[in-house]
Protein backbone atom coordinates (compact mmCIF):
# COMPACT_ATOMS: atom_id res chain seq x y z
CA UNK A 1 0.00 0.00 0.00
CA UNK A 2 1.35 3.44 -0.92
CA UNK A 3 1.82 6.03 1.78
CA UNK A 4 0.08 9.35 2.12
CA UNK A 5 2.11 12.32 0.88
CA UNK A 6 2.30 15.36 3.11
CA UNK A 7 2.48 18.80 1.49
CA UNK A 8 5.31 21.23 2.24
CA UNK A 9 3.00 23.54 4.20
CA UNK A 10 2.66 20.83 6.85
CA UNK A 11 6.12 21.87 8.08
CA UNK A 12 4.42 24.97 9.53
CA UNK A 13 1.98 22.92 11.63
CA UNK A 14 2.70 23.31 15.39
CA UNK A 15 3.63 20.37 17.60
CA UNK A 16 0.24 20.60 19.38
CA UNK A 17 -2.45 20.50 16.71
CA UNK A 18 -5.54 20.33 18.96
CA UNK A 19 -5.97 22.11 22.31
CA UNK A 20 -9.25 21.69 24.18
CA UNK A 21 -9.71 23.57 27.44
CA UNK A 22 -12.70 23.29 29.80
CA UNK A 23 -15.06 22.63 26.90
CA UNK A 24 -18.79 22.60 27.69
CA UNK A 25 -21.88 22.10 25.55
CA UNK A 26 -25.29 22.28 27.19
CA UNK A 27 -28.84 21.87 25.95
CA UNK A 28 -30.85 23.40 28.74
CA UNK A 29 -30.10 21.33 31.83
CA UNK A 30 -28.45 18.54 29.78
CA UNK A 31 -24.65 18.73 29.67
CA UNK A 32 -23.58 16.85 26.53
CA UNK A 33 -19.96 17.91 27.07
CA UNK A 34 -18.95 18.83 30.60
CA UNK A 35 -15.56 20.47 31.29
CA UNK A 36 -13.53 18.52 28.73
CA UNK A 37 -9.79 19.25 28.45
CA UNK A 38 -7.16 17.46 26.35
CA UNK A 39 -4.55 18.06 23.68
CA UNK A 40 -3.34 16.15 20.64
CA UNK A 41 0.22 16.18 19.33
CA UNK A 42 1.14 16.37 15.69
CA UNK A 43 1.17 12.86 14.23
CA UNK A 44 -0.62 11.28 17.22
CA UNK A 45 -3.52 8.87 16.73
CA UNK A 46 -6.21 9.20 19.41
CA UNK A 47 -9.11 6.85 20.06
CA UNK A 48 -12.28 8.39 21.49
CA UNK A 49 -14.37 5.85 23.39
CA UNK A 50 -17.59 6.15 25.31
CA UNK A 51 -21.10 4.70 25.62
CA UNK A 52 -23.91 6.06 23.46
CA UNK A 53 -24.72 9.61 24.52
CA UNK A 54 -21.35 10.14 26.17
CA UNK A 55 -20.58 13.25 24.11
CA UNK A 56 -18.16 11.88 21.50
CA UNK A 57 -19.95 13.10 18.37
CA UNK A 58 -20.78 16.45 20.01
CA UNK A 59 -17.09 16.94 20.83
CA UNK A 60 -16.09 16.14 17.26
CA UNK A 61 -18.62 18.58 15.83
CA UNK A 62 -17.29 21.33 18.09
CA UNK A 63 -13.69 20.55 17.07
CA UNK A 64 -14.60 20.83 13.41
CA UNK A 65 -16.50 24.09 13.83
CA UNK A 66 -19.89 22.64 12.89
CA UNK A 67 -21.31 23.19 16.36
CA UNK A 68 -20.63 26.09 18.77
CA UNK A 69 -19.56 25.39 22.32
CA UNK A 70 -21.42 26.78 25.33
CA UNK A 71 -18.13 27.67 27.02
CA UNK A 72 -14.47 26.72 27.01
CA UNK A 73 -12.06 26.93 24.10
CA UNK A 74 -10.78 24.85 21.20
CA UNK A 75 -7.68 25.74 19.21
CA UNK A 76 -6.82 24.01 15.94
CA UNK A 77 -3.18 24.44 14.91
CA UNK A 78 -3.03 27.47 17.18
CA UNK A 79 -6.19 29.14 15.84
CA UNK A 80 -9.37 29.55 17.94
CA UNK A 81 -12.30 27.68 16.43
CA UNK A 82 -14.89 30.03 17.97
CA UNK A 83 -13.67 33.13 16.12
CA UNK A 84 -11.86 31.63 13.11
CA UNK A 85 -13.90 28.55 12.21
CA UNK A 86 -13.42 28.98 8.46
CA UNK A 87 -9.63 29.13 8.82
CA UNK A 88 -9.48 26.15 11.16
CA UNK A 89 -11.56 24.02 8.79
CA UNK A 90 -8.71 24.23 6.28
CA UNK A 91 -6.63 22.09 8.66
CA UNK A 92 -9.28 19.39 9.16
CA UNK A 93 -10.56 16.40 7.22
CA UNK A 94 -13.85 15.32 8.80
CA UNK A 95 -15.87 12.17 8.27
CA UNK A 96 -19.07 12.31 10.35
CA UNK A 97 -21.09 9.28 11.40
CA UNK A 98 -23.67 8.39 8.73
CA UNK A 99 -21.78 10.56 6.26
CA UNK A 100 -24.33 12.37 4.01
CA UNK A 101 -23.00 11.63 0.52
CA UNK A 102 -24.76 12.84 -2.67
CA UNK A 103 -26.53 9.77 -4.02
CA UNK A 104 -26.65 10.98 -7.64
CA UNK A 105 -22.96 11.83 -8.16
CA UNK A 106 -20.24 9.51 -9.39
CA UNK A 107 -17.35 8.83 -7.01
CA UNK A 108 -14.73 10.70 -9.04
CA UNK A 109 -17.13 13.62 -9.64
CA UNK A 110 -17.81 13.93 -5.93
CA UNK A 111 -14.12 13.89 -5.02
CA UNK A 112 -13.39 16.50 -7.71
CA UNK A 113 -16.23 18.67 -6.40
CA UNK A 114 -15.00 18.38 -2.79
CA UNK A 115 -11.41 19.02 -3.82
CA UNK A 116 -12.34 22.26 -5.56
CA UNK A 117 -14.35 23.33 -2.50
CA UNK A 118 -11.19 22.72 -0.49
CA UNK A 119 -9.38 25.03 -2.93
CA UNK A 120 -7.05 22.32 -4.22
CA UNK A 121 -5.33 23.34 -7.48
CA UNK A 122 -6.61 21.55 -10.58
CA UNK A 123 -3.12 20.41 -11.55
CA UNK A 124 -2.73 18.51 -8.30
CA UNK A 125 -6.30 17.40 -7.72
CA UNK A 126 -6.52 14.82 -10.50
CA UNK A 127 -3.46 12.87 -9.35
CA UNK A 128 -4.53 13.19 -5.70
CA UNK A 129 -7.94 11.69 -6.49
CA UNK A 130 -6.18 8.71 -8.10
CA UNK A 131 -4.06 8.36 -4.97
CA UNK A 132 -6.90 8.38 -2.44
CA UNK A 133 -8.95 5.98 -4.59
CA UNK A 134 -6.00 3.60 -4.47
CA UNK A 135 -5.42 4.13 -0.75
CA UNK A 136 -9.05 3.40 0.07
CA UNK A 137 -9.30 0.47 -2.38
CA UNK A 138 -12.17 1.96 -4.41
CA UNK A 139 -10.39 2.68 -7.69
CA UNK A 140 -12.63 0.21 -9.51
CA UNK A 141 -15.66 2.21 -8.35
CA UNK A 142 -14.48 5.64 -9.49
CA UNK A 143 -17.12 5.91 -12.24
CA UNK A 144 -19.98 4.37 -10.27
CA UNK A 145 -22.88 6.40 -8.89
CA UNK A 146 -22.54 6.73 -5.11
CA UNK A 147 -26.17 5.80 -4.47
CA UNK A 148 -25.56 2.38 -6.03
CA UNK A 149 -22.57 1.53 -3.85
CA UNK A 150 -22.66 -0.81 -0.87
CA UNK A 151 -22.59 0.71 2.59
CA UNK A 152 -18.96 -0.33 3.04
CA UNK A 153 -17.88 1.32 -0.19
CA UNK A 154 -19.77 4.48 0.75
CA UNK A 155 -17.80 4.54 4.00
CA UNK A 156 -14.56 4.35 2.05
CA UNK A 157 -15.68 7.20 -0.21
CA UNK A 158 -16.17 9.25 2.95
CA UNK A 159 -12.68 8.36 4.17
CA UNK A 160 -11.21 9.24 0.77
CA UNK A 161 -12.88 12.66 0.93
CA UNK A 162 -11.60 13.26 4.49
CA UNK A 163 -7.95 12.72 3.52
CA UNK A 164 -8.23 14.24 0.05
CA UNK A 165 -6.67 17.64 0.82
CA UNK A 166 -3.97 16.10 3.06
CA UNK A 167 -5.03 18.09 6.15
CA UNK A 168 -3.05 18.34 9.36
CA UNK A 169 -5.93 16.74 11.32
CA UNK A 170 -8.23 13.85 10.43
CA UNK A 171 -11.40 13.34 12.48
CA UNK A 172 -13.43 10.20 11.83
CA UNK A 173 -16.66 9.29 13.63
CA UNK A 174 -17.24 5.52 13.39
CA UNK A 175 -15.23 5.08 10.16
CA UNK A 176 -15.51 1.27 10.08
CA UNK A 177 -19.31 0.98 10.38
CA UNK A 178 -20.55 -1.34 7.62
CA UNK A 179 -17.11 -2.60 6.60
CA UNK A 180 -16.27 -6.28 6.29
CA UNK A 181 -13.11 -7.66 8.01
CA UNK A 182 -11.00 -7.21 4.87
CA UNK A 183 -12.09 -3.60 4.48
CA UNK A 184 -11.47 -2.92 8.19
CA UNK A 185 -7.86 -4.07 7.75
CA UNK A 186 -7.47 -1.69 4.81
CA UNK A 187 -8.77 1.22 6.90
CA UNK A 188 -6.51 0.21 9.80
CA UNK A 189 -3.45 0.20 7.54
CA UNK A 190 -4.52 3.52 6.05
CA UNK A 191 -4.83 5.16 9.47
CA UNK A 192 -1.53 3.64 10.61
CA UNK A 193 0.17 5.18 7.55
CA UNK A 194 -0.78 8.63 8.88
CA UNK A 195 1.05 8.11 12.20
CA UNK A 196 3.74 10.71 12.77
CA UNK A 197 2.41 12.84 9.91
CA UNK A 198 -1.18 13.81 10.64
CA UNK A 199 -3.08 13.98 13.89
CA UNK A 200 -6.00 11.55 13.86
CA UNK A 201 -9.02 11.29 16.17
CA UNK A 202 -11.17 8.19 15.74
CA UNK A 203 -14.43 7.38 17.45
CA UNK A 204 -15.39 3.72 17.26
CA UNK A 205 -17.21 0.96 19.14
CA UNK A 206 -14.90 -1.69 17.62
CA UNK A 207 -12.47 -1.73 20.53
CA UNK A 208 -9.87 -4.15 19.06
CA UNK A 209 -9.48 -1.71 16.15
CA UNK A 210 -8.89 1.18 18.54
CA UNK A 211 -6.32 -0.85 20.49
CA UNK A 212 -4.48 -1.93 17.34
CA UNK A 213 -4.44 1.54 15.80
CA UNK A 214 -4.29 4.25 18.46
CA UNK A 215 -1.37 5.65 20.44
CA UNK A 216 -3.65 6.98 23.17
CA UNK A 217 -7.24 6.44 24.24
CA UNK A 218 -9.67 8.92 25.79
CA UNK A 219 -12.64 7.31 27.53
CA UNK A 220 -15.59 9.70 27.88
CA UNK A 221 -18.70 9.24 29.96
CA UNK A 222 -21.44 11.84 30.53
CA UNK A 223 -19.36 14.47 28.77
CA UNK A 224 -16.27 13.99 30.94
CA UNK A 225 -12.97 12.20 30.43
CA UNK A 226 -12.97 9.36 32.94
CA UNK A 227 -9.68 7.75 31.85
CA UNK A 228 -6.94 8.40 29.32
CA UNK A 229 -3.60 6.96 28.30
CA UNK A 230 -2.18 4.18 26.18
CA UNK A 231 -4.00 0.83 26.39
CA UNK A 232 -1.24 -0.56 28.64
CA UNK A 233 -1.34 2.51 30.90
CA UNK A 234 -5.11 2.23 31.20
CA UNK A 235 -4.87 -1.43 32.20
CA UNK A 236 -2.44 -0.53 34.94
CA UNK A 237 -4.53 2.44 36.12
CA UNK A 238 -7.88 0.62 36.15
CA UNK A 239 -6.87 -2.89 37.19
CA UNK A 240 -3.45 -2.41 38.75
CA UNK A 241 -2.32 -6.00 38.30
CA UNK A 242 -1.11 -8.59 35.82
CA UNK A 243 -2.14 -12.25 35.72
CA UNK A 244 -0.22 -15.37 34.73
CA UNK A 245 -1.42 -18.85 33.91
CA UNK A 246 1.12 -21.55 34.60
CA UNK A 247 0.87 -25.31 34.00
CA UNK A 248 3.23 -27.10 36.36
CA UNK A 249 4.04 -30.37 38.07
CA UNK A 250 5.46 -30.32 41.57
CA UNK A 251 4.63 -29.55 45.19
CA UNK A 252 1.52 -27.32 45.00
CA UNK A 253 1.57 -26.75 48.75
CA UNK A 254 4.97 -25.09 48.64
CA UNK A 255 4.28 -23.12 45.46
CA UNK A 256 3.28 -19.90 47.25
CA UNK A 257 6.53 -19.88 49.24
CA UNK A 258 8.70 -20.41 46.17
CA UNK A 259 6.81 -17.75 44.21
CA UNK A 260 7.45 -15.20 46.98
CA UNK A 261 11.20 -15.76 46.63
CA UNK A 262 10.95 -15.05 42.89
CA UNK A 263 8.70 -11.96 43.22
CA UNK A 264 7.20 -10.93 46.59
CA UNK A 265 4.05 -9.50 44.95
CA UNK A 266 3.12 -12.80 43.25
CA UNK A 267 -0.05 -14.31 44.72
CA UNK A 268 -1.88 -17.52 43.86
CA UNK A 269 -5.48 -16.87 42.82
CA UNK A 270 -6.46 -20.47 42.01
CA UNK A 271 -4.93 -23.91 41.55
CA UNK A 272 -6.63 -26.78 39.73
CA UNK A 273 -6.67 -30.38 40.83
CA UNK A 274 -3.80 -32.49 39.43
CA UNK A 275 -4.48 -34.18 36.09
CA UNK A 276 -3.68 -37.86 35.52
CA UNK A 277 -0.21 -36.87 34.34
CA UNK A 278 0.42 -34.88 37.52
CA UNK A 279 0.24 -31.41 35.98
CA UNK A 280 -1.84 -28.64 37.53
CA UNK A 281 -2.85 -25.17 36.40
CA UNK A 282 -2.25 -22.17 38.67
CA UNK A 283 -3.49 -18.62 38.13
CA UNK A 284 -1.15 -16.01 39.58
CA UNK A 285 -1.58 -12.29 40.18
CA UNK A 286 0.94 -9.52 40.78
CA UNK A 287 1.05 -5.75 41.16
CA UNK A 288 4.40 -5.66 39.37
CA UNK A 289 4.43 -3.92 35.98
CA UNK A 290 7.46 -5.94 34.86
CA UNK A 291 7.14 -9.07 32.76
CA UNK A 292 7.88 -11.91 35.19
CA UNK A 293 7.73 -14.72 32.65
CA UNK A 294 11.49 -15.22 32.41
CA UNK A 295 11.90 -15.13 36.19
CA UNK A 296 9.25 -17.83 36.60
CA UNK A 297 10.72 -20.03 33.89
CA UNK A 298 14.16 -19.80 35.48
CA UNK A 299 13.24 -19.83 39.17
CA UNK A 300 10.63 -22.60 39.45
CA UNK A 301 12.66 -25.41 37.82
CA UNK A 302 15.44 -24.69 40.31
CA UNK A 303 12.91 -25.50 43.06
CA UNK A 304 12.06 -28.81 41.43
CA UNK A 305 8.99 -27.82 39.38
CA UNK A 306 8.38 -28.90 35.81
CA UNK A 307 6.81 -26.21 33.65
CA UNK A 308 4.75 -27.21 30.61
CA UNK A 309 3.28 -23.83 29.71
CA UNK A 310 3.32 -20.24 30.91
CA UNK A 311 1.26 -17.34 29.65
CA UNK A 312 0.54 -13.79 30.71
CA UNK A 313 -3.10 -12.71 30.55
CA UNK A 314 -4.30 -9.14 30.63
CA UNK A 315 -7.66 -7.40 30.53
CA UNK A 316 -8.91 -6.46 27.09
CA UNK A 317 -9.61 -2.86 26.15
CA UNK A 318 -13.29 -3.78 26.48
CA UNK A 319 -12.69 -4.73 30.13
CA UNK A 320 -10.90 -1.42 30.69
CA UNK A 321 -13.70 0.52 28.97
CA UNK A 322 -16.44 -1.14 31.03
CA UNK A 323 -14.54 -0.68 34.29
CA UNK A 324 -13.73 2.99 33.61
CA UNK A 325 -17.29 3.93 32.69
CA UNK A 326 -18.69 1.91 35.60
CA UNK A 327 -16.27 3.64 37.95
CA UNK A 328 -17.47 7.06 36.78
CA UNK A 329 -21.12 6.04 37.23
CA UNK A 330 -20.43 4.74 40.74
CA UNK A 331 -18.64 7.96 41.64
CA UNK A 332 -21.87 9.87 41.03
CA UNK A 333 -24.08 7.56 43.09
CA UNK A 334 -25.37 9.08 46.35
CA UNK A 335 -23.93 7.63 49.54
CA UNK A 336 -25.87 4.59 50.68
CA UNK A 337 -27.16 4.14 54.17
CA UNK A 338 -25.87 1.15 56.13
CA UNK A 339 -27.54 -2.01 54.96
CA UNK A 340 -28.28 -0.72 51.48
CA UNK A 341 -26.39 -2.88 49.01
CA UNK A 342 -25.52 -2.71 45.34
CA UNK A 343 -26.42 -5.77 43.31
CA UNK A 344 -23.72 -5.04 40.74
CA UNK A 345 -20.34 -6.73 40.79
CA UNK A 346 -17.54 -4.84 42.62
CA UNK A 347 -15.07 -2.83 40.61
CA UNK A 348 -11.56 -4.11 40.07
CA UNK A 349 -8.77 -2.35 41.88
CA UNK A 350 -8.17 1.15 40.50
Amino acid sequence: MSRVRIPDCMAEIPDITIEVSHLKKSYGSLHAVNDLSFSVKRGEIIGLLGPNGAGKSTTMRILTGYLPATSGSVRICGLPVASQSQETKRFIGYMPENNPLPEDMRVSEYLWFRGRLKEMPRAKLRSRIDEVLELCDIKRNRHRIIGRLSKGNKQRVGIAEAILAEPAIIIMDEPTIGLDPHQILIVRDLIASLRGRMSVIISSHILPEIEATCDRVLIINSGRIVAQGSPSELRQEIFGHASYRIEFAGDAGALAHHLSTIEPTLKIVAVSEPATDGFQVATLMTDSTSDLGEKLLQGLPIQGYRIRSLGRTQPSLEDVFLAATRRSWDARLPDKKPGQGDDRAPLPKA
